[in-house]
């Protein structure tokens, strides 16, 4: 079982916008970090976003994403949603959530990914 799932990615057009979800099943999903990261084709995967558990007070963001990315989460649904504007078509990757422990943007400290969501962006 897959302990996340992403949805919402697709193709868009440069300028637009498109949200990421990132669902999961397991209930103490609430308490963990959650982030997005990305990874684009011969390119590592690089952060993108992540917000602390529970209301999610404290977020943090690539300076790639500052003032066109929002990370949010509705603990009722266990979803953390990735909402993506004034898309460029250097946004275009794979997209990846993960739960954490940790509050922090280094990958090797998530240990829960999803599959992963396409994002291409056109120009």
């Amino acid at each position: 079982q897959v302990p996340l799932v992403e949805s919402g990615g697709g193709l868009v057009q440069a300028g637009g916008s498109l949200r990421l979800s990132c669902a999961a099943s397991w209930a103490t999903f609430n308490s963990y970090t959650v982030g997005w990261f990305r990874q684009a084709p011969g390119k590592e995967r690089e952060f993108v976003a992540t917000i602390m558990p529970w209301s999610g007070g404290s977020t943090r963001y690539a300076d790639s994403v500052k003032g066109r990315f929002t990370i949010s989460r509705d603990n009722t649904k266990l979803t953390v949603y990735l909402q993506m504007n004034s898309l460029k078509p250097e946004d275009t990757a794979v997209y990846y959530c993960a739960a954490s422990s940790y509050f922090n943007a280094r990958a090797e400290d998530y240990d829960y990914w999803g599959q992963g969501t396409q994002v291409t962006v056109s120009s």
